[in-house]
């Protein structure tokens, strides 16, 4: 960014030339390659976290955990189309650390430094126009809060009156190491045209960029810590797309099975008239179905049934299996193990009996796939279901 261009940014009372610190070179001085306007000495690297051990060599370098943030953040966004805003927000979130004062916490530095604040700060003032200036307010708002949380939109405790505070100055190596585009962020998806449902939308889109934001955050730091104790998470899960084939495969076979060794009675009939009219009706476009079914017509396998053959039809990720009560979860999860095999169901709700015989492995497996549902079919309770979605 050009002088001029700095002496006319303004945030609040804090001016731009004032917020990026001017590290030019001081002739003459080889003690301090990179010194600050005040007289003190940047470090040479900047670190995201340290180790345990005093020697930086084996420290998180800042501009890795940046690129790897933002393009793990930038897969999630992809599956909705807002993959450019997701890895600005994760290639700025960390962006204050940037700055001497947080570099001295990492070496043994007690006082407190606001790290998250300067990246909503930066995506605010350069993307300020048209639709650019909305998706940057939702980054903003998704860096300003992925430790606290999502701030509020008026307030003492606002996002506004966050991003009034002075914080540390930036070294300004941060713009080569990581070159953020701050261009094209406005997602090409249909909007509503009424107002309050284009609200919901849009507040809806802020929460998943910030869920995409903190889980990449997240990840990328696990895999730091987890590689200096010689582990690797135990994240791994087939995509549903990979296994689904199989899956149809073994439903069939399980129906073929049951429906052979059931006598022929007018109940049974009909169940198997439900299965075979709800799984003609998977190629129908995306969008929201109804299921009426008197007890005892087989809703629970026929709708496994729908949605493997949807799911399959359309490219799904996952299937969410969503249940009003947790009384039937055991029951509904137990049939499904029965029928596809208990390795590739996540079960996630309040009543969960953690005292099930598994090993730690599996249970270090499920307990990180319930962070984010990575398993190809989730088992959960409709209350799970929203608070993941907009708590």
């Amino acid at each position: 960014m050009a002088p001029a261009q700095l002496q006319s940014l303004r945030w609040g009372s804090l001016e731009a030339e004032e917020y990026l610190s001017d590290c030019s070179p001081v002739k003459g001085d080889l003690s301090c390659p990179r010194p600050n306007r005040i007289g003190g000495c940047v470090a040479e690297r900047f670190f995201a976290h340290a180790s345990n051990d005093t020697d930086t060599e084996n420290w998180h370098a800042l501009s890795d955990h940046l690129i790897a943030t933002g393009q793990l953040a930038a897969e999630f966004g992809a599956v909705f189309g807002v993959e450019k805003a997701t890895r600005l927000a994760g290639l700025l979130h960390d962006l204050g650390k940037y700055s001497e004062a947080f570099q001295k916490r990492l070496h043994g530095s007690l006082d407190r430094v606001d790290h998250s604040t300067a990246g909503a700060v930066i995506i605010k003032q350069r993307a300020s126009t048209g639709g650019d200036a909305a998706i940057a307010e939702l980054v903003a708002f998704a860096i300003a809060g992925h430790h606290a949380g999502l701030a509020d939109r008026t307030g003492r405790s606002s996002l506004g009156e966050r991003l009034k505070k002075k914080v540390a100055p930036l070294d300004l190596v941060w713009e080569t190491e990581i070159a953020p585009d701050t261009t094209g962020l406005m997602p090409a998806f249909e909007r509503s045209c009424d107002p309050a449902m284009a609200a919901f939308q849009f507040g809806f889109l802020g929460r998943m960029i910030f869920s995409c934001l903190v889980d990449a955050d997240y990840r990328d730091t696990e895999t730091y810590f987890a590689a200096l104790r010689g582990e690797m998470p135990a994240r791994e899960w087939p995509a549903l797309e990979e296994i689904v084939d199989g899956l149809i495969v073994k439903f069939d076979s399980f129906m073929d099975d049951l429906q052979a060794g059931s006598a022929s009675t007018d109940v049974n009939d009909l169940r198997r008239d439900v299965l075979a009219h709800v799984r003609a009706g998977a190629d129908m476009p995306r969008g929201f179905f109804t299921l009426t079914v008197p007890t005892g017509g087989g809703k629970t396998l026929t709708s496994l049934g729908f949605a493997l053959d949807h799911a399959k039809r359309h490219g799904l990720s996952r299937i969410i299996y969503a249940i009003p009560f947790t009384s039937i979860i055991d029951q509904t999860v137990s049939t499904f193990a029965a029928v596809l095999g208990d390795e590739y169901i996540l079960e996630h709700h309040s009543a969960l009996d953690e005292e099930k015989p598994r090993s730690r492995e599996q249970r270090d497996k499920l307990n990180l796939a319930m962070e984010d549902w990575a398993a190809p079919l989730i088992v959960t309770t409709n209350v799970q279901l929203f608070e993941s979605l907009f708590a």
